[in-house]
This record gives structure tokens, sequence and C-alpha cells, in this order.
């Protein structure tokens, strides 16, 4: 077998064992790897509960992994999501996915419940569960650096440990990663940390075309404005992104009651950049290093931390936008959700946060003091304690992230019909509507969104099962990665074939969400956007959405994705998808 091990770890923490098995091959041609595979495995038990000990959490990477594969190695991590009964699925880089491969094994599925806090360590084929009572509570970045020595890390922090329902889980010390609350599923484990390293290698079908496709695809990068240009994410990291938004007028501002932040040019990315004078970081062998860090080893905040937790919340001092994100990686906690939690108790309060109170109440939410035991319900689950539900501005009850869809009507469907909740990831139309790639469209219109949200839905599906960073698709194109695909694995499947792969992978957690009694009516947003003017200048006005246009678009989209005008799964597409 090239590409894959042909094998995959499964652990029993109740049980206190482990077994190893060998999927069937078609299994993997179908669902690829990474996020394909974590749904392939998840579906029989998606109807439990997220702490149900039965409930797994499933670490999976690709046939890409552990090869000189350009971008490739990234891990998916899915379980069912505490914070919004959906499935919760991140795809994360670092060197996990890596380290996997090099153990031997294409993903891990864990179950069961450690009768005490305990850790994972993997080293190639010698696996064991260490009890670690004594790490309790302890910060996610002393927790890997103690146990950096043994490959890469996944950990949690005392957020997760406490009930935080949008805690997540970081990877080897400075990436977050699973937004949708996944930390606690480790948490109700009793699952401290996981660690895997290892020395084995790939087999590759054929190094030489390899070589050769991964040069195109360098090519591709280096010629990309968007990556490699002088105000590129390469350079600036995606905070690159935040005076475009703001520029165009989609900024979230005071909870997303307006989309321009006046005061963004103290806190854009040339100014970090001026303030700290970063280093460039990023995960093995990447050639864009998007990860900033200050000098003294502090991460720099990605642009939508670096968004919520200024304009969102009316902050201006990027101190304070610095050491929120570091906080929030140290305890374990999704920094978009926490802000935007922070930002709907600041409009229901009538309170603008200063700087200290920002501070006070991250640590209020992660040791459950006072308000803080609510907060950390997430903000649909407070403003709805407090009488005012539409304050909470999710999908699903996942808090949106630093997009306004009223400055992007792709994003406003996509957001809606989004499968983990409010995320600007699933199909990611903020390519097409701002950075113009892979071609420009015009950004106050449904038409023809239906059908490019399901087509990115379905591209994305793809990427993230094979296990490859989403920047790259900025420049490349699975055109190229079918290459790398067929070099790797010996298999070929077309560009067209393997997005299919991608469509069959997304519909397959639109049957997961059906089980679990989703359909239309959560299939959309916060009444905000359809009522209220974001911004009304001279130049641009930033109108509310029609919402006759939105159902409508809606409605193609369902068409478009094989659904039944509810949004429900139906038995004709699943037989053509083979599902």
């Amino acid at each position: 077998m090239f590409g894959w091990c042909g094998k995959i770890l499964e652990i029993n923490l109740s049980e206190k064992r482990f077994r190893t098995f060998t999927p069937d091959p078609d299994i993997l041609i179908k669902f690829i790897g990474g996020r394909g595979l974590s749904g392939y495995f998840l579906k029989e038990h998606i109807t439990l509960n997220w702490d149900d000990p039965g409930m797994p959490v499933l670490l999976f990477t690709g046939p890409l992994a552990n090869t000189s594969s350009p971008f490739s190695g990234f891990t998916n991590v899915m379980s069912r999501s505490p914070l919004t009964g959906t499935i919760g699925d991140s795809s994360v880089g670092g060197n996990f996915g890596t380290q996997l491969k090099r153990a031997g094994f294409d993903g891990i599925i864990i179950t069961g419940k450690s009768d005490i806090l305990c850790g994972i360590e993997i080293h190639n084929s010698k696996i064991e569960i260490i009890k670690v009572p004594h790490m309790a509570g302890m910060p996610t970045g002393e927790t890997g650096s103690i146990l950096k020595d043994k490959g890469s890390t996944a950990v949690i922090g005392p957020a997760s440990e406490n009930g935080v329902l949008f805690s997540n889980i970081i990877f080897d010390i400075n990436i977050a990663g699973c937004r949708n609350g996944l930390g606690l599923v480790l948490a109700a484990k009793n699952l401290k940390y996981i660690t895997v390293k290892g020395t084995k290698k790939t087999k590759v079908s054929d190094p030489n075309d390899l070589e050769k496709s991964k040069e195109d695809i360098l090519r591709l990068i280096y010629a990309s404005p968007v990556l490699s240009g002088s105000f590129g994410i390469s350079k600036f990291g995606t905070a690159a992104l935040f005076d475009l938004i703001n520029d165009r007028r989609m900024m979230p501002t005071d909870n997303f009651r307006r989309t321009y932040f006046k005061h963004a040019h103290l806190i854009n990315a040339p100014s970090l950049r001026k303030l700290y004078n970063p280093k460039d970081d990023g995960c093995p062998q990447c050639n864009i290093m998007c990860k900033k860090v200050i000098r003294t080893g502090i991460s720099m905040p990605e642009f939508e931390t670096l968004s919520h937790f200024s304009a969102l919340i009316g902050n201006t001092d990027i101190e304070t936008v610095i050491s929120a994100n570091r906080f929030c990686n140290e305890t374990g906690m999704d920094a978009i959700s926490a802000a935007s939690t922070l930002a709907c108790f600041s409009e229901i309060n009538e309170k603008k946060l200063s700087s200290s109170e920002i501070l006070d109440l991250l640590n209020a939410i992660t040791y459950k003091k006072g308000e803080g035991e609510f907060l950390g319900l997430g903000a649909a689950r407070y403003a709805k304690m407090k009488g005012h539900p539409d304050t909470a501005i999710v999908v699903k009850g996942q808090e949106l992230s630093s997009y306004d869809p009223r400055g992007a009507y792709g994003m406003a469907l996509s957001y809606a019909v989004s499968t983990r909740g409010g995320c600007n990831l699933n199909a990611a139309t903020i390519g097409y509507e701002i950075l113009r790639k892979p071609v420009a469209i015009n950004r106050f219109t449904f038409e023809g969104k239906a059908r490019i949200v399901k087509n990115s839905e379905d591209l994305n599906a793809a990427v993230d099962s094979l296990a490859v960073c989403r920047f790259i698709f900025f420049a490349a194109s699975m055109e190229e990665y079918a290459r790398v695909f067929h070099a790797v694995t010996g298999i070929s499947l077309s560009a067209d074939e393997l997005i299919k792969s991608g469509e069959r992978i997304y519909y397959n957690e639109r049957i997961m969400n059906a089980e679990n009694g989703f359909s239309a009516k959560d299939d959309d947003l916060p009444s905000r956007f359809f009522n209220s003017y974001g911004y009304k200048g001279s130049d641009i006005k930033i109108r509310p959405i029609n919402r006759k246009s939105f159902l409508k678009a809606r409605t193609n989209y369902y068409k478009a994705r094989g659904l039944d005008k509810s949004g429900m799964p139906v038995p004709e597409t699943a037989k053509r998808l083979g599902l």
C-alpha cells in the first residue's frame, strides 16, 4: 500500500486497552483520510451525547502526510460538539499528522473514560496510558513543554477541565484547534494529552513525479499575491486580512451592530509588525510560514482573534488583544467564541469593557467565577438565560467569525448551512467575494451563490481529507493535488473524482446532523442581519440582507446539495454517493 499506512489505532480508556485494525481499502479510496475517515467512523455513534463514554474522539490524517507532498500533514479532529450538538470537527496544522503516520497509523479512535486524569503516549507501536493527576489544571504551554521530547502534542487546559463549552485543543504548544468545544470531549474522558512520535517512512508510488508536482505547486505559491505578495499572508500572517475586511466595510464591530471599525489603523498587521517585530513560524516544511511569533515566544493573534478582541468588543489596546490571545491559548479556550460571548455580555449590560474587565472576565469564564460560570456556556445559552436571545450572533449555537455576512452574501449562505455551526471555513467564499480567487464575483447578490457554496464545501471537504493546508488553494487547485495524490498512492483519481469524494464526505455530515434533529430551521442567520444596516456611508452602504432572497438561495442550495425542501438528506442522493 502506498500513501496510507492501512492501520488505525483504537483506544478504550475505560478498559485501558487498545487494538489496531485494517480498514477496507475501498473505504480509504471513498473517504480518503482526515475529515472523510473521521466522519465515516463517527457516523455509527453520532446520536450519543458528547459526554457519553461511547462517543469517540477521532484524530485522522491523510495519505499525503509523511511524504514530500507540499503543505500536507494536517490532522482532522472530530466528535460531537458540546457547544452545538452538531458534528464538531477541525483540521489542524503542526506536526501531529506527520508523526502519526511515522508511528504507523492513519488515525486514532478514542473511546471510554479513564477513572483518573491520564495521557496517551504513542511511540511507534508502543502505546501507553499514563496516569497524570498532578497535571490537573495545568496550562497548555506548561503541559506541552513538559511533553515536547515525546513528539507532537495535543493537550487541553483548565477551560476544558472546568466545563467551558467552547474549550479547544492546543497542538504543539501554540496551535489552537477544535473551536466546537472538542477539548471538553477529551476532558469528559479524563484525557489531558496525547503525544505521538514515530520513525517509520510512508511508501510513495512515484517519487519522481511527486517532486515534479511539488515544483509546479511551489511556483504557483510564489506567484500568488494573496500568499506571497508584499501584503500577503506570508509576510503578515492572517492578520493581513484585517485592513482589507475593514475597508470592505464588513468588519464585525460592536457585536455585529456595525461593520466598520474606525480605530483599525491602531491594531492592524503593520502596527503589529512595527511594535513587535515578530519572527516567522509555521508547520514543518511550510514555505508560507503564516504563524508569527514575538521574540519572547508568544504567538501573535490570527485575524479572527485580532478582529474579535478589538472591533467586536470596542477595544483599541493592542496589548489587551495580545494578552487575551495568550490567555485563551494557555487555558485552552476558543478565542473567537470567547470574544463573541464577551460582546454579547457587553451589549446586554450596555457596558463598554475596559482592558482589565476583558481579562478578568476571561479568567472568570475559565475558572467558573461569578458571571463567568454562565458566560462559559457560550453566547446563545447566556443570551437566552438573560432574556436577550437576539444578542447572541450564532448559527446552530456557534458564534460567527470575523466576516459580517451583510458584506458578502456567499458568506451569509455558507454560515447558515455549515454543518458545524457559524463557520466561515466550510465554504470559505471569502476567496471569491473579497480575494477574487479563483474568480471575482459580485459580493452583494445571491445569484449563483448556492452552487458556489456547495462546490466550495465539496472542495474543502476533499482538501481536509487529503489533510492539506487550505491556504494553498488560493494559488493551486485540485488539478495539481490530483497529480500529487496519484504520485503518492498510485491511484488515478481526477480532480472531479476527488471533489466528488468531498461531496460524499459533506453529505455524510448532513446525514449525521439530521439524525440529531437538525433541519432547515437551523440553517438560518440571526435576525440582526435581516433588520439593520451595517454601514451607511457616501461611498458604500452595507444593507440588511433581503430575507426573501436569502431563503430562495437556501432553497437553491438544498436542490444543488440533493436535500429535500426541509434541508434533510434523501435516500436517492445517499445512494448516488455510495452512502
